[in-house]
């Protein structure tokens, strides 16, 4: 099997586990709209942080449009109808996020790198998140929520977990990489 298929073999495997990590979850019910924390981030990170941008950006666009085509994958299901969900946009999320990690973390092979790589990542994440559930609750549902609740209530809940699933992504790669490596250029 040459390099590439590889690679795409291995941006199919982190879709697979993207997924995965959407059914490891644990429910935050909220005033406006039940939260799912999951392990998908984690997925997205160690992706980003191993594959590079372009294996990254397809891990999670396969993610994605494997959703968005009818299979319940996502932490709430699946289908076209789910970009109309206020929490849509954290999926969307790991797409931005996703190319911001791995050329970060390329430049340095560090762990501090990889994890400074991660938490800004993350803060993109949040931002194309939380910027995507006010859009959707204001314009679309019409239901006024301030940015504010849109930050303390949505976001910050879960921001230290996710920086604890940046640590143990940064920590992981920086194990996996080397083999990584050998696996992508045959064994060598």
């Amino acid at each position: 099997m040459n390099s590439k298929a590889r690679s795409v073999s291995l941006s199919g495997l982190f879709a697979a586990l993207i997924a995965v990590g959407a059914f490891i979850q644990i429910k935050i019910p909220l005033p406006l709209y039940e939260m799912h924390f999951t392990l998908q981030w984690f997925f997205v990170v160690c992706a980003a942080l191993l594959l590079g941008t372009r294996g990254a950006v397809l891990s999670v666009g396969v993610y994605l449009l494997i959703g968005l085509a009818g299979v319940p994958v996502f932490a709430a299901g699946g289908g076209p109808a789910y970009v109309l969900r206020p929490g849509f946009g954290f999926l969307l999320g790991f797409l931005f996020a996703a190319p911001v990690i791995s050329g970060i973390a390329k430049a340095v092979d560090s762990f501090v790198r990889k994890l400074l790589a991660a938490v800004i990542g993350m803060v993109v994440y949040y931002t194309v998140g939380a910027a995507y559930f006010y859009l959707m609750k204001n314009l679309y549902a019409g239901e006024a929520v301030a940015w504010k609740v849109v930050i303390v209530e949505y976001c910050l809940i879960t921001v230290l977990p996710d920086l604890l699933l940046c640590l143990l992504a940064a920590l992981l790669s920086n194990r996996l990489q080397p083999r990584l490596n050998r696996i992508l250029n045959g064994g060598k």
